[in-house]
């Protein structure tokens, strides 16, 4: 009897655990928008520094009043600079609330490239499965507004779309060069097409490489191509992690320590800074984030020492 009383003791314990954690990452953490700053000192010296807010994974549907506001009054924070990783939708009908969320940036200079969920629409799935490997896209979702949404952005933003294309421009007196991917997890990125799709760019200070999915394949291709510095999202930083250990899941190749924040890649023999997003939101159909808050960086590309 007493065995009895502590197996029902331990499992009443565990359940509350449970509850709570749910009750955490449901009710709470999933609202704990923060901005995680960051300095990356890669400009010449002496030069002025550039402010980026990177943006990623908002997953926005129609009825999220309290992220649509936290990412406008982001605004107040006056970046020099935008780069939107992608997955903007979370609901075909999001179009609306997007504009809202981001129509302050207007003017702002902004970059962009998609994720598969502005493409497709979001559709429930089996949590575990992103344990065994990447998720792969349902046969048959709803196509989303993408042209509505690149309208938005290119139109009334101003931001130049970088799906397997390349731009330049300048930044606080910085020529900066772009290199931009369609969505690696669609398997959309096209070099070929980023190759020819523009006459070769002027010289620049930095390059800078923007992708939504963050694939090993991706990443050494940028590098080669002679990016100083990648970001991309996607990861959703594992969305829900372990504290003390990290990301169970990284929904692609990516290793599980860097699926959120600033870190190194290495390829060829070079090194250059990654940074990978945890992002804004979830899907529609797992409403959850644990020891993993919603996120937006502010990068700081300072001068070398």
């Amino acid at each position: 009897m007493p065995a009895r009383r502590s197996a029902l003791t331990a499992l009443s314990a565990v359940g509350a655990l449970g509850a709570a954690c749910a009750v955490w990452g449901i009710g709470i953490e999933r609202y704990r928008f923060t901005v995680r700053h960051h300095t990356v000192r890669v400009l010449d010296p002496g030069s002025a520094p550039i402010r980026i807010l990177h943006l990623s994974d908002m997953h926005l549907a129609p009825w999220q009043r309290r992220k649509r506001e936290w990412v406008a009054n982001l605004a107040s924070l006056r970046p020099d600079l935008i780069i939107d990783t992608g997955d903007n939708f979370g609901h075909p009908d999001a179009l609306g609330a997007i504009r809202g969320a981001l129509t302050p940036f207007a003017g702002t200079p902004g970059v962009h490239v998609h994720g598969s969920n502005d493409y497709w629409a979001p559709k429930p799935r089996n949590p575990f499965r992103y344990i065994i490997g990447p998720s792969l896209q349902p046969p048959s979702v709803p196509r989303l507004d993408t042209e509505g949404l690149d309208a938005f952005f290119e139109g009334e933003l101003g931001w130049f779309g970088l799906d397997n294309d390349s731009v330049a421009f300048d930044v606080r007196g910085h020529r900066l060069r772009f290199l931009g991917t369609d969505d690696p997890h669609l398997e959309y990125e096209d070099w070929d097409a980023l190759d020819t799709s523009r006459e070769t760019l002027p010289d620049a200070e930095l390059t800078i490489g923007v992708t939504h999915a963050p694939y090993r394949r991706v990443l050494d291709d940028f590098m080669d191509r002679g990016a100083d510095m990648v970001f991309a999202g996607h990861t959703h930083g594992g969305q829900v992690r372990v504290p003390g250990f990290g990301a169970l899941v990284a929904n692609c190749d990516l290793p599980l320590n860097q699926t959120r924040g600033l870190s190194t890649w290495s390829h060829g023999g070079r090194e250059i800074p990654l940074n990978v997003s945890a992002g804004l939101g979830h899907s529609i159909y797992a409403p959850v984030r644990f020891a993993c808050p919603p996120e937006v960086s502010l990068i700081t590309l300072a001068p070398r020492r």
